[in-house]
């Protein structure tokens, strides 16, 4: 199993990122799919989290809730993340998990900030 995530880097409060997931080494569309996050000195916290096949089922922290979407690619076996109106309290370390955490990629920071 292998998980590689991309797609950080330094945004403006109030920009957007999307970041990307790919998967390799399982039969990704079985599965569900997570994101978390961890800032130094902090537990890492599930942000957002999809179902497997089709990713009808989906669910956020309440902090991201309305500004975040993951959503997922199975025929690239890849699942993302659009993060808007970002905030610095968004900055972080970003994790893609599958399921809830039983496999892990290395993680891509986030930095918000002007």
């Amino acid at each position: 199993v292998q998980l590689v995530e991309s797609g950080g880097g330094l945004v403006q409060p109030g920009g957007s990122l999307r970041l990307s997931c790919a998967a390799s080494g399982f039969t990704f569309s079985a599965y569900g799919m997570s994101w978390y996050r961890q800032t130094p000195g902090k537990e890492r916290e599930l942000v957002a989290a999809i179902s497997g096949g089709s990713g009808d089922s989906t669910q956020y922290a309440d902090s991201v809730k309305g500004r975040f979407t993951i959503f997922r690619d199975n025929a690239k076996n890849t699942v993302y993340l659009q993060m808007n109106r970002l905030t610095p309290e968004d900055t972080a370390q970003y994790y893609c998990a599958r399921t809830i955490g039983d496999y892990w990629g290395l993680g891509t920071q986030v930095t918000v900030s002007s």
